[in-house]
């Protein structure tokens, strides 16, 4: 038997107790599609007892892991099929949908549960147009329901309507939830390409192609990275610092890949993906803009942020690969700003703006994440902001999305609160220009040329 390498040892406690390296999540993955019926209510007690069967000892083994390797697992969730899907056989209101699925999560301990979701990128059936309606009320009369809402890909193009559509339901999520900082939105990703693997909220949901039940990690530790480039000091060269980041990934990847079997075993389910993303917290040397600013930038947001930025999503997904072959998801580096303590201040400095933001989703993970705007931006705006995400994502041939937050009644510079992982951040300034005449034309945005390969 291979002798273990001491100092491998301590350099991973090392990395645990001083620079914040976590397992963000173990997720598990369930198809609803069995719980299909013509009747709503039965089949959402077929859900409830298919999840809380699956799921009941989610959250006693992550714990039982984290007791016997000492790794934090910060996290327990849970994606299912798109509720679209079902809704389709059952009709009647999808809100019951979305409080059987509330129910369920909080019997097992879950922490979120993902998955009331509609992939409408080519068109809109009237059971995912309904479900699409029904998000404001769905998560504002729940607490860990998760929506996404896939409104476009390289193959299918971009759906405008649905796009429309979002626009205005991203508004009422943050009117109904007015007297608790518009929470609802934060519940809410409109993608292009959604990837059917994802364990991070709020974008989960348990693709259509996945097994019946699967498990999937989510790793992260931006202070990892942001300390091993420290370390290589500023005479570094930046091919260098790429080799750093891939070896600090390929390390990281490995612990989320053990915790990933581990649970896999003890669930008796399906091993899936490791997400190796560096998700960052408003927690202090957890930021993925304080690792640009490592890099040699002065402040996240100015000259050079992209450059930087795809440098470092590159090297992620490269020393991921390399220490797994089950690496998958989105894995790389994301930029939510309210949950990152860098992102906030170059927001609140004025260095980093939505525009800005716009670029760098062209080379990271994901794209506007958790981004809050005034609270007077007009619905067509908002629409206008995710197509213009979108399209980002159709032509590049890479995941974008939108997490936006209209912060009623609050205008530029002013903060708004949410607490724990979803953090704090300032409403960032939004040019309020009319593109209601494009929005309104609905209609599909053709897929790019290289849509055709096949």
């Amino acid at each position: 038997m291979r002798q273990i390498n001491a100092d491998n040892i301590l350099e991973t406690i090392r990395m645990i107790e001083e620079e914040n390296l976590d397992i963000r999540t173990i997720t598990m993955g369930i198809s609803l599609l069995d719980c299909a019926d013509s009747d709503i209510d039965r089949s959402c007690q077929k859900i409830k007892k298919k999840i809380t069967e699956k799921a009941k000892n989610l959250v006693s083994v992550a714990k039982e892991i984290q007791q016997e390797y000492g790794i934090p697992i910060i996290n327990q969730r849970i994606t299912v099929t798109p509720i679209s899907l079902l809704l389709s056989a059952s009709g009647g209101d999808p809100v019951k949908y979305a409080k059987a699925l509330d129910e369920a999560a909080k019997e097992v301990g879950a922490s979120f549960i993902g998955g009331y979701s509609a992939l409408v990128q080519k068109g809109m059936t009237e059971a995912e147009k309904a479900l699409i309606l029904s998000i404001p009320r769905a998560l504002s009369e729940t607490d860990i329901v998760c929506a996404s809402v896939n409104v476009g890909s390289s193959k299918a193009g971009i759906n405008m309507d649905a796009v429309s559509l979002l626009g205005r339901v991203v508004k009422e999520c943050a009117t109904l939830t007015r007297d608790r900082n518009c929470i609802a939105c934060s519940k809410l990703v409109i993608f292009c390409n959604a990837v059917e693997d994802n364990p991070f909220m709020a974008g989960g949901f348990h693709g259509i192609s996945e097994p019946d039940c699967v498990i999937n990690t989510g790793v992260s530790g931006p202070g990892v990275v942001r300390n091993a480039i420290r370390k290589a000091g500023k005479s570094a060269s930046m091919d260098e610092i790429a080799e750093i980041i891939k070896k600090t990934a390929f390390k990281i990847t490995r612990m989320g890949q053990l915790v990933g079997r581990q649970a896999s075993e003890r669930l008796n389910v399906p091993f899936g993906i490791v997400d190796l993303s560096l998700a960052p917290t408003p927690a202090v040397g957890d930021s993925v803009a304080h690792i640009l600013e490592e890099i040699g930038l002065e402040t996240c947001g100015g000259p050079g942020t992209t450059a930087a930025l795809a440098m470092l999503n590159d090297a992620v997904k490269k020393g991921g690969v390399m220490a797994s072959s089950s690496v998958g998801g989105l894995s790389g580096a994301f930029i939510p700003v309210s949950e990152d303590a860098g992102m906030i201040s170059a927001a609140e400095k004025g260095v980093l703006s939505i525009e800005k933001l716009e670029a760098m989703t062209c080379v990271c993970s994901v794209g506007l994440d958790m981004v809050i705007i005034p609270g007077e931006t007009s619905a067509e705006t908002i629409s206008a902001i995710i197509a213009d995400e979108a399209a980002i994502g159709m032509v590049n041939t890479k995941t974008t999305a939108c997490r936006l937050i209209p912060a009623i009644g609050r205008k530029p510079g002013e903060h708004l609160v949410f607490g724990g992982l979803m953090g704090e951040g300032p409403v960032m300034s939004v040019k309020q220009t009319d593109a209601s005449v494009m929005i309104n034309r609905g209609g599909r945005i053709p897929s790019p040329l290289h849509s055709l390969k096949n």
